[in-house]
């Protein structure tokens, strides 16, 4: 996170390539919106406001004025943003169903007239404390606890000059740590509304900002320092059947998707529970149903800065579009009322060689590497005066994924990251991803297999004269311990005609901690795979207290075995892998589980773009993995690396014959435990009745019993254009 002297760095500069006076329009219409709240819900009639004029509920889609909640979130975008997530932020809101939801715990008792007197009587309490200046009484509040954001959006609103428009409690965090204030204080039991009048105070004590507007000092900080990550979400969203709402999109900058029969999406505080709806309109798809309601989701929560690929069927790129206006459900519309505002830019427009089958869905990821070879085409097809499009051709070349951002954060906050999940998910790839973004050789995470492999080899040489490379991997089994790890006595070559001669030899941490103590400006990181199968206090020894940040290169330990002093740089990092479908990952102790952050790597379809003999690759995982939840549970599923050869899908029969027979069934076999029923109940027909047995089939026949037995007949995650009666595909 920046600190208040980075941000002082280049300021004057920042500050004189500022547009203030775009600034200065868009605080106006923040100004402008904001005097229509208070026409539509002066202060004074807060007492007596209706439940049906405050929530979001059903009949609050129709327009923005409806209700106060829809006018917050819909229709004061200038002011500030609190679009995204579910209506639960509201604090009371109606369901689609027509039921009344309360949020706050100690109100659920009660009807929702009578919980909405109270969080009414709140907020009336909320806004006399601020007029009178007395705004730690705000904070015992604990029904607007629940709603922090539209809490703060409200303040705003109605005492403009005693809040700063931001809303989120991580982007208040963020621009208070930029701007020198002291975010750690803010955890989640402080107040998002508190947290906010500090970073106005930071503000108002920067002499840059003298004299500007609240709301250009907030697109100042937004403009130059974006909290958001640089490696932007992006999706590939296809603008109708065929692409036939393709020119009303461009035409009306957004996109557009189905599903309407769900109503808003803003209503779901789950994936379960929208997935529950998809089961009452799509029946026949529930095992994917699940799958598809995470991507609706994620298409409601796309942010501005995000980006869409808008595509036609399975080679062609239309266009390449930055969010600018988050989801909104447009009843107006006769189909595709889910909608997210975008700019588009058409000089991506272009033809793959090949078909991505994955595309065959209306939404799916855009993995990092495809992501590059479309900006690589655009790129090709565009002459060297045209203007790069601000947040992609700008970008660097060593964008992240953001599987691998994620684990440099964790790594950054707690210095240790166990990545746990399923067999075959990519775990050890994506450590050595980090290592490489961690080396400044984030380019090459989506490179060829030989290039990277070249890349880490490098990293894991030790230079001469030094005790470690910046990359070290070592294995955990049963027998690996503190010698190996730590220091030890080992035997060492003795004088023709000597006994047994032992010397103390320092073990792998120890040498880390040495060359990172001599290169304090790199970073070391050790891999440790199957981390859970050693017996970590033991290998570990004293050291693990060491680990721990806030004691990284200031406590030393003496080491019992040679009496000399420990201590752990604090440029050193751990990431350990291990498969939570195996049956050693409980006696991981309490000491070490508090010093390591624990990261899910779950299996990602995304990346199975491609099919054999008609058979969805990602779509054949999918439905294994239904199956195998239901018998064993999300510990036990399969990652997409068992129907991957190197870094590309299966590509012929052969080669999935291969993979099911001699990779897939063996470990599911395990997973049963020898009992024929349970295996049946997991692989079907695919098991002889009188052996109990998987039946060996010739490969040509494979992909059609796999398609039957996994692939359910109108798979959820691909939109039939219902509204349409065409009963196609929606690509």
């Amino acid at each position: 996170m920046a600190d208040g002297g980075e941000f002082r760095s280049g300021l004057a500069q920042r500050v004189a390539n500022f547009d203030r006076k775009a600034a200065d329009a868009a605080a106006d219409r923040a100004e402008e919106e904001r005097k229509q709240v208070l026409a539509d819900f002066p202060l004074d009639t807060w007492g007596a406001l209706s439940l049906e004029r405050y929530a979001l509920g059903p009949t609050g889609y129709e327009r923005p004025g409806t209700s106060f909640c829809r006018l917050l979130e819909y229709g004061t975008n200038a002011i500030g943003s609190i679009r995204g997530g579910s209506a639960a932020k509201h604090i009371v809101y109606q369901h689609r169903t027509g039921e009344w939801r309360i949020v706050p715990s100690a109100l659920r008792g009660l009807s929702a007239h009578k919980a909405w007197e109270a969080v009414r009587g709140e907020f009336v309490t909320a806004f006399a404390a601020a007029a009178e200046g007395d705004y730690e009484r705000i904070d015992e509040l604990e029904s607007l606890s629940y709603g922090q954001a539209l809490t703060t959006k409200a303040l705003t609103v109605y005492f403009p000059d005693d809040f700063f428009p931001v809303f989120s409690a991580s982007h208040v965090r963020h621009f208070t740590a930029l701007l020198g204030g002291r975010p750690h204080q803010y955890s989640s039991g402080v107040r998002t509304w508190r947290a906010n009048r500090e970073l106005l105070d930071l503000v108002r004590h920067t002499p840059e900002f003298d004299g500007w507007r609240t709301h250009e000092v907030m697109r100042f900080l937004y403009a130059f320092h974006d909290p958001r990550p640089k490696d932007r979400l992006v999706w590939k969203v296809a603008p109708g059947e065929r692409a036939g709402l393709w020119d009303d999109c461009l035409a009306n900058r957004r996109i557009r998707i189905a599903w309407d029969e769900v109503g808003s999406l803003g209503q779901y505080e789950s994936d379960q529970e929208l997935k529950e709806a998809l089961d009452l309109h799509w029946p026949h798809s529930t095992g994917g149903n699940l799958r598809l309601a995470r991507q609706l989701l994620a298409f409601r929560d796309l942010e501005p800065g995000d980006l869409i690929v808008a595509n036609r069927g399975k080679s062609e790129v239309l266009a390449v579009g930055t969010i600018v206006e988050g989801y909104s459900y447009a009843p107006e519309l006769a189909t595709h009322r889910h909608t997210v505002g975008v700019d588009w830019d058409t000089s991506y427009a272009q033809l793959f060689e090949s078909p991505r089958h994955a595309w065959q869905q209306t939404l799916a990821k855009v993995p990092a590497g495809l992501w590059r070879e479309i900006r690589q085409g655009r790129k090709a097809a565009l002459s060297e005066t045209t203007e790069p499009m601000a947040g992609s051709d700008a970008e660097t070349d060593a964008e992240l994924p953001e599987a691998v951002r994620k684990v440099r954060e964790l790594l950054d906050h707690k210095g240790q990251v166990v990545l746990q999940g399923p067999p075959g998910t990519g775990k050890t790839r994506l450590a050595l991803s980090v290592a490489l973004a961690m080396a400044g050789q984030g380019d090459l995470i989506e490179a060829s297999a030989e290039e990277r492999a070249a890349a880490l080899a490098e990293l894991s040489k030790v230079p001469t004269g030094a005790d470690a490379a910046r990359l070290t991997m070592v294995t955990f089994h049963p027998s690996y311990g503190y010698e190996d790890f730590v220091e030890g006595f080992k035997p060492a070559k003795a004088a023709e005609g000597a006994g047994l001669n032992l010397t103390m030899t320092d073990g792998l941490f120890r040498r880390v901690c040495t060359a990172a103590e001599e290169s304090p400006d790199d970073t070391f990181l050790i891999v440790v795979d199957e981390i859970n199968r050693g017996d970590l206090p033991r290998v570990l020894g004293e050291l693990i207290t060491l680990l721990e940040l806030d004691k990284r290169g200031s406590v030393a330990v003496t080491l019992p075995t040679s009496g000399r002093p420990q201590t752990v740089p604090p440029n050193v990092r751990i990431i350990g892998t291990m498969n939570s479908a195996d049956r050693s990952v409980g006696h991981i102790d309490a000491a070490i589980r508090r010093r390591f952050a624990f990261l899910d790597v779950s299996p990602d379809l995304d990346v199975l773009d491609g099919e054999v003999e008609g058979l969805g690759l990602a779509d054949l995982l999918q439905g294994l993995n239904t199956k195998l939840d239901t018998a064993f549970g999300p510990d036990h599923l399969l990652g997409q690396a068992y129907l991957l050869v190197g870094d590309r899908p299966l590509a012929t029969v052969e080669q999935l014959s291969n993979a099911f027979h001699h990779e897939i069934v063996p470990l599911v076999s395990d997973y049963c435990l020898g009992q024929p029923d349970l295996l049946r109940s997991v692989l079907g027909a695919l098991v002889d009745d009188s052996t109990g047995r998987v039946v060996h089939t010739n490969p040509q026949d494979l992909p059609g019993m796999l398609a039957e037995e996994f692939v359910a007949t109108g798979a959820a995650g691909d939109e039939r254009s219902v509204d349409e009666g065409t009963g196609g595909w929606g690509q």
